[in-house]
């Protein structure tokens, strides 16, 4: 390719808004360009990166057995309601009529339509096990994208579908979904663990995500050096402290004037945070018969842990949480700084399993200005849920082996799920078994973002000059310099590089050695040959690796064997990083 003619222009400084390395390289070198919020262009430079990162893609789904289709990104609502996720599902879901008055939605994931699939194709046991792969759009409408491709409104996916009769099998293909993630990674040039994860709107038994860990993610994860406990901070277990052994006190009513934070009220009564209780007032929306009702929460965790919203949401069976407003707290008798759930009515009380045990804590009194003492669940008031809904932190003891937990930041760059029967049920997706007996399939579904993968990709590889691509991801395998005078030589050794199999991007350009240089560097192709009348006159070119500061002069006529040893080299140095991982139920 010529640069003279690549539709691509590149930038000396980083966009304003570009918080992220990826984000301020991608836009710098001509790789991307945004459209609006959460929207980009991608432009051919990064288009022959996605075109790799999925021919990889398919290379590792079809090894285990995958057969590639494409499914509609506009769906029929009727499916979606069938398994009442259309319901189920906020405003992430972009939903519309078409010229009937149709429902429609923009497809977010296709557990559905695979499941809709599957019941008019599959009829018997004979026909399974299957996997099913599409690489596809996807619309999620995130309020709040953010760092360039990590996390955008419109982004195509990689998402396949195992079908199964049995458990057995859905184990099976997990595992191997496992590997290959694995496998798909690490040919990527990008570091990654799995980690224990929340099966969220998907649904299911198990989870596992696979993490980019760096600063910028926004995923916290919850980590055991001693025994390996890894887990997203949303589910994350750790061993919870036992509580005093004592007798419950008769209760107390106290004054404690402005004291409206644990820290305050701690201090104030010459106790630890330890024996209070904390209350937190959200409102849960639940779906019923199809239609959706808002309940006031109150959660009641210790007063030196933090409520974790996804084990709440998750122990409520609700579809989304929010915030209860002051007006909210008040209608129910409680006073916000100091509230209690003694007396409260017309609300659901949700009390973690260690307050439950803990006695005698200090609990708001419902009255401004005062706390009760020796508070005790069970004795002074109803949960009707118990459940763990604290938060695992840093310093923590690990659930395991009791080993201090800490804390780390990651991006999602994957996920599986072992979703069961839940959508085939709902969409009568069944087989005859043996016995001739009609069974629901059993499903399991695996996704990954291909744009979150290149600019996480960019995120690992990289320094202050530009982008560092590793070569099985690379535009190009070489960059060419051209330097002036040296045109027609320049040109008969592109001919031969490309002849001989490598893909190249040319620098033609009318354009001085710096600005060459420089978005060489930028663009970060493996290999940079420069060609200059000094070097030439002797017979060689010049050849430098992205990653390394040395140069070396290469005779003319031996440049095809020497880019064939190092890109050699270079492959086989990233094929070595593809390694067989063991396989954890839990981490």
């Amino acid at each position: 390719m010529r640069m003279s003619n690549m539709f691509f222009r590149t930038l000396r400084e980083s966009p304003a808004d570009a918080e992220t390395v990826s984000h301020q390289l991608l836009v710098r070198s001509g790789y991307i360009q945004q459209l609006g919020a959460g929207v980009y262009s991608i432009l051919p430079l990064a288009q022959r990166t996605m075109d790799k990162i999925e021919n990889l893609l398919r290379d590792e789904i079809n090894a285990i057995g995958g057969q590639e289709l494409k499914m509609p990104v506009v769906n029929p609502a009727d499916v979606w309601k069938e398994t009442n996720r259309y319901y189920e599902i906020g405003s992430e879901m972009s939903r519309f009529n078409d010229r009937k008055g149709g429902d429609m939605v923009l497809a977010m994931t296709h557990e559905e339509v695979v499941a809709d699939l599957t019941r008019k194709i599959v009829q018997s046991y004979r026909q399974l096990p299957m996997l099913v792969y599409h690489i596809q759009t996807k619309w999620r409408d995130d309020p709040r994208p953010r760092a360039g491709l990590i996390r955008v409104r419109e982004f195509v996916m990689k998402d396949s579908y195992s079908l199964d009769m049995d458990q057995e099998g859905l184990d099976k293909q997990y595992r191997a979904h496992y590997q290959s993630y694995f496998n798909i990674f690490h040919r990527c040039g990008i570091p990654v663990v799995s980690v224990l994860s929340d099966v969220g709107m998907m649904g299911g038994t198990m989870a596992h995500e696979y993490m980019y860990l760096t600063p910028i993610g926004e995923d916290t994860l919850i980590m055991c050096d001693s025994c390996g406990y890894m887990a997203n901070r949303q589910i994350a277990l750790f061993d919870k402290p036992e509580p005093v052994v004592e007798d419950e006190l008769p209760m107390e009513k106290v004054e404690t004037p402005e004291m409206k934070t644990i820290a305050e009220l701690a201090e104030f009564l010459n106790i630890p945070e330890s024996k209070t209780a904390k209350m937190v007032f959200m409102v849960a929306t639940f779906v019923e018969d199809q239609g959706e009702t808002e309940k006031v929460v109150f959660a009641v965790v210790r007063g030196d842990m933090e409520l974790n919203e996804t084990k709440l949401v998750n122990a409520l069976k609700a579809k989304e949480l929010r915030p209860a407003h002051e007006e909210e707290i008040e209608m129910h008798g409680a006073v916000p700084g100091f509230a209690s759930p003694i007396g409260i009515e017309g609300v659901i009380v949700i009390v973690d399993d260690l307050v439950m045990e803990s006695k005698n804590l200090v609990s708001g009194a419902n009255e401004e200005g005062y706390h009760l003492l020796n508070v005790n669940a069970g004795r002074d008031y109803e949960a009707q849920i118990v459940a763990d809904i604290t938060a695992a932190e840093a310093g923590f003891k690990c659930v395991e082996c009791g080993s201090e937990l800490r804390e780390t930041r990651g991006v999602e760059v994957g996920n599986i799920f072992k979703l069961g029967t839940k959508y085939t049920k709902a969409l009568g997706a069944t087989f005859l078994d043996k016995d001739g007996k009609a069974q629901p399939v059993i499903m399991g579904s695996y996704g990954i973002g291909t744009g979150r993968l290149l600019a996480c990709i960019v995120e690992e590889h990289n320094d202050e000059y530009g982008i560092i691509w590793p070569i099985s991801v690379a535009p190009y395998h070489i960059h060419i310099v051209s330097l002036r005078g040296v045109e027609k030589e320049a040109e008969e050794i592109y001919h031969s590089l490309t002849d001989a199999g490598f893909e190249v991007l040319f620098d033609d350009r009318d354009e001085s050695p710096g600005v060459k240089f420089n978005d060489a560097d930028l663009l970060g192709m493996p290999v940079r040959i420069t060609i200059g009348a000094r070097s030439l006159k002797e017979g060689n070119v010049e050849l430098k690796l992205r990653h390394e500061g040395e140069k070396q002069l290469i005779a003319v006529n031996d440049l095809i064997d020497e880019v064939t040893k190092v890109t050699d080299r270079l492959w086989a140095d990233l094929q070595a990083s593809v390694i067989e991982v063991p396989f954890k139920v839990e981490q």
